[in-house]
């Protein structure tokens, strides 16, 4: 910035100017700087300022408030482990109703053929319901609590 009019010029107004400006935006960052400390030391000891939270999710929870928030989580995990089991209870059930109509099936295509032959349909089939009554007996392990 230039001064314009000679009188400023001659009588060195705008370096006094320039000086003052400088001065007055080094008080004013001080004063900002101090305000901001002063803020800072009104927070409850052991306290982490974040200026996204408001200041009540700063404080430190009571033993009571400790307590709530332990019964809330063991509430939450009874309920996942209810809804997991009654899952797990749905899939058995219709696990289960599968294997009785394949063992049915394979009863059937056995009492076709002879005593002394099968054929590599009931086989396959044997096998299919080997494979679910394990799976129905790995889920019916990880049932977590009875009922």
């Amino acid at each position: 910035m230039q001064c314009s009019t000679p009188q400023v010029k001659e009588s060195k107004g705008c370096r006094y100017g320039r000086k003052a400006l400088r001065n007055l935006t080094a008080a004013l960052g001080l004063l900002a700087a101090t305000t901001l400390l002063a803020v800072a030391q009104d927070a409850p000891p052991g306290a982490i300022l974040r200026p996204w939270e408001p200041p009540d999710a700063v404080s430190i929870p009571d033993k009571n408030d400790q307590m709530r928030m332990h019964e809330q989580q063991q509430q939450q995990k009874q309920t996942n482990f209810a809804a997991a089991n009654l899952e797990r209870k749905k899939q058995i059930a219709a696990d289960t109703a599968k294997l009785v109509e394949l063992a049915n099936e394979l009863k059937a295509e056995v009492d076709k053929t002879d005593k002394d032959t099968l054929s590599l349909n009931v086989v396959r089939k044997a096998e299919t319901i080997e494979k679910l009554a394990k799976s129905v007996k790995e889920k019916m392990k990880l049932t977590a609590g009875t009922t």
